[in-house]
């Protein structure tokens, strides 16, 4: 990647060609024979043979801003499978040479171009090949046969779409513009679960095309993190306790009551859950009593296929009783995480206060009795992506990670491209996340340390990180969004806004802002802590403190496996 200082040269430069750019109308350059002449010719990305004939141009308005909407297909070279791709380039006016990808979530592909249109940049949106912009899901397709992996769609949602998308838009977006073919065009990442394992994705494969990404709970490490949602109802099997539901939320409930304090202040959020798991015990949780009305209720599923997304309704009684010891184990086991017939920990799981979203339990109105639910998000994925069938059995959960280990896994720890283009990372992640572990980022965080800063002590480490990754515990927060059972916690909202001070304007972020919606504190903004530092509430107000022993709880290693885990 063309690398650019920040001389008053270059910012001269820079403006020069925002000008030329701004002197454009919309409708001036949103024509089909603009485009066209702006696709890269063919040779000039390896593997990429652009189809002119198929470029569409008309303006369009999303909200009050208005873009041209442009589409145009290419295929891999050599081959006939068209892949379309939609950009949405904002005015002339409005575009600040910037180019913007979203991620998706569960097993989509963002299908909307528009997301860049707020930051004055270009966005974009992929087929990838096999229909994600019309909202195909990738485990509609990752089968040929049973048996047979359909290989090409899974390379594609795994990574090559977006970096494809990402190479051959910013070349159409300099041209479109009237800009200099090196001409800098800042290119923006965004995106939660999956979105946020999409993004590690680029940022470790197309690391030289990308300025800043803003990762969000990724949910990489597929061969662990999908299986693991299958835990919670194993613990169940193993143990012989099918606990009701309202007992499960009664320890939770009751877990955040006793834990809110130890951060300092009492405010309904836990927001230091290593404080919680070093200095609270379950047990003290038995015989305390529970009630829950009866409800009818749906939980929504993994947005799998559209043939069957896991959505599913049910009837629940109203249910009394005191908490039991056996429901109080299977919480415990569900905490500690997987360990292999040896002992030897083969996994990690959710922070103490999180809920049981894996471990909720269906009521059988025709026995009586509560029993075990299956979780769609590991359910089909052991069925369609291990045994490659679209039947529902879980025989065989073998070479999960193995199968997938250069396309879902994501977990590729060297970023040296990235950093040394200059790009900027920041990750966050829940602290009560009940879909993917907090600590899972946290290992992914210090598997790039120990693989990039080899041989240097960890305090040296961790200040050049900061300068580049930044990793934030969002207090409370759940999956990609705020917790109904820690409403006061703060969420960041304005990710992107530091994002481009940081790239553009050399601004270093020293938190993230963090805003509470809810409650006592409602409106006020937090400053997250970079991670290893911990919050603590101290002469009313938040500071950020080294802990070791609690960041020591965040850590782990997984001596079930031969290999290394990233």
């Amino acid at each position: 990647m063309r690398q650019y200082s920040r001389s008053a040269a270059a910012a001269v430069a820079l403006a020069a060609t925002a000008r030329a750019a701004s002197s454009s109308s919309l409708s001036s350059v949103c024509t089909v024979a603009n485009v066209q002449a702006a696709l890269p010719a063919n040779g000039t990305l390896n593997g990429i043979s652009m189809i002119p004939s198929t470029v569409t141009a008309k303006t369009a308005t999303s909200g009050s801003t208005d873009y041209c909407a442009v589409s145009v297909s290419y295929v891999h070279t050599g081959t006939t499978n068209e892949i379309e791709l939609n950009y949405a380039f904002p005015s002339p006016d409005d575009f600040s040479n910037r180019f913007y990808v979203a991620g998706g979530f569960g097993y989509s592909l963002s299908s909307t171009a528009t997301g860049g249109l707020d930051y004055g940049a270009v966005g974009g949106a992929t087929s990838a090949g096999y229909g994600a912009l019309n909202g195909t899901t990738v485990d509609e397709v990752n089968l040929a046969g049973n048996g047979t992996i359909n290989w090409d769609p899974i390379y594609m949602f795994a990574y090559q779409a977006l970096g494809e998308l990402t190479t051959i838009g910013k070349p159409i977006t300099r041209a479109f513009y009237g800009l200099d073919d090196d001409a800098k065009v800042y290119t923006y990442y965004e995106g939660c679960s999956d979105g946020g394992r999409q993004g590690m994705s680029q940022i470790q494969r197309y690391g030289d095309e990308y300025d800043g990404a803003i990762i969000g709970a990724p949910a990489f490490r597929y061969g662990q993190q999908q299986v693991n949602h299958l835990f919670s109802s194993v613990v169940e099997q193993t143990l012989g306790y099918y606990p009701p539901t309202c007992e499960m939320e009664k320890i939770v409930n009751a877990t955040i009551d006793a834990c809110d304090p130890l951060d300092g202040r009492t405010d309904g959020v836990i927001s230091r859950s290593d404080l919680c798991q070093l200095e609270f015990n379950l047990t003290s949780i038995i015989g305390e009593s529970y009630y829950c009305a009866a409800e009818t209720s749906t939980s929504l599923g993994f947005n799998f296929n559209k043939r069957n997304d896991g959505t599913s309704t049910s009837y629940t009684p109203a249910q009394s009783g005191n908490v039991t010891a056996e429901g109080v184990a299977v919480a415990q086991a569900i905490y500690d995480g997987l360990f292999n017939s040896a002992g030897e920990r083969a996994y990690l799981s959710y922070q103490i206060g999180a809920e049981f979203t894996d471990g909720e339990t269906s009521y059988d109105n025709s026995t009586g009795t509560w029993g075990v639910d299956i979780p769609s998000t590991g359910g089909e994925f052991v069925t369609r992506f291990i045994e490659l069938v679209e039947l529902s059995n879980l025989d065989n959960l073998n070479n999960a990670m193995v199968r997938y280990m250069d396309t879902l896994q994501t977990t590729l720890p060297d970023l040296t491209t990235f950093k040394s283009s200059g790009g900027k990372i920041l990750h966050y992640h829940g602290e009560s996340d009940p879909s993917v572990p907090t600590a899972s980022s946290i290992h992914y965080w210090q598997s790039v340390k120990s693989i990039m800063y080899p041989g240097i002590s960890t305090s040296k480490a961790i200040d050049d990180m900061k300068s580049w990754y930044q990793l934030y515990l969002v207090p409370g927060a759940a999956h990609c969004g705020r917790n109904t059972l820690q409403p006061n916690g703060p969420f960041p909202e304005d990710n992107m806004a530091t994002m481009i001070k940081w790239v553009e304007s050399g601004v270093q972020p020293t938190g993230l802002n963090a805003t509470v919606d809810a409650g006592t504190y409602d409106g006020e903004v937090q400053s997250l802590c970079q991670f290893p530092k911990r919050p603590l509430w101290k002469n009313d107000k938040w500071t950020c403190e080294s802990d070791e022993e609690g960041a020591d709880t965040f850590y782990y290693t997984f001596p079930a496996f031969k290999v290394p885990i990233y």
